[in-house]
């Protein structure tokens, strides 16, 4: 400490007599002027644009659509604050691995799960992101990172347009994923390789407020 100590000493006294830091201007938009409907409509033509699979949907219908998606799966994984009626259609043959405090999934487990499904914290419709911030329905990161197929539940009411918007809605010191599309890169010669980093795939269901 007394190394740490004497050397911010020394930052703060080659500071000391050094100018006033100018005034930053924050005359950039902070809120949106949209509509919720044409918000929502954003959010979907950019996550179109990043090749994830969208549906706009009232909450009702959203355990068959889960089914839908998930009609190829023999695993999924789920937080276990999740509300589990959103897993109500999906057929006994399907294989319901909830992941908490009381049992935490391994890498090799996670790996081996053909689909996660999670819901959101925010989304920004002018980026087509979407922010986990690893709340009971969201868990823990590794959850929506490891299985090549990721399902997100996204709320209406969860939906703004600008990235100012969603930092008001959010804790910075939670674990925050961003997410914008599936995982995907390129390299040198440009060829698109996806599920290098994350999910392969992204299916989004967009939830009207009842």
């Amino acid at each position: 400490m007394r190394a740490k100590e004497e050397i911010l000493g020394r930052i703060r006294c080659a500071l000391g007599d050094g100018p006033i830091p100018a005034e930053i201007p924050r005359a950039y938009r902070t809120g949106s002027l949209l509509p919720d409907d044409e918000v929502i409509e954003l959010l979907v033509d950019r996550l179109v644009d990043y090749k994830a699979g969208v549906l706009v949907l009232d909450a009702a219908q959203a355990p068959q659509a889960v089914a839908e998606i998930l009609h190829a799966a023999r695993t999924v994984v789920y937080p276990q604050g999740l509300d589990t009626q959103l897993l109500g259609a999906l057929p006994e043959t399907v294989e319901l691995i909830a992941d908490g405090r009381q049992r935490q999934l391994s890498v090799a487990e996670l790996d081996q799960a053909d689909a996660v499904i999670t819901s959101s914290a925010v989304s920004i419709a002018e980026s087509g992101t979407i922010i986990l911030d690893g709340s009971a329905d969201q868990g823990r990161r590794a959850i929506s990172l490891v299985p090549d197929h990721h399902l997100c539940v996204v709320p209406a009411s969860t939906i703004v347009q600008l990235l100012p918007e969603a930092m008001e809605r959010l804790t910075i010191t939670r674990p925050l994923t961003w997410i914008s599309g599936p995982s995907a890169t390129s390299d040198i010669e440009l060829e698109r390789v996806e599920g290098v980093h994350g999910p392969r795939t992204l299916d989004v269901l967009i939830l009207r407020d009842a």
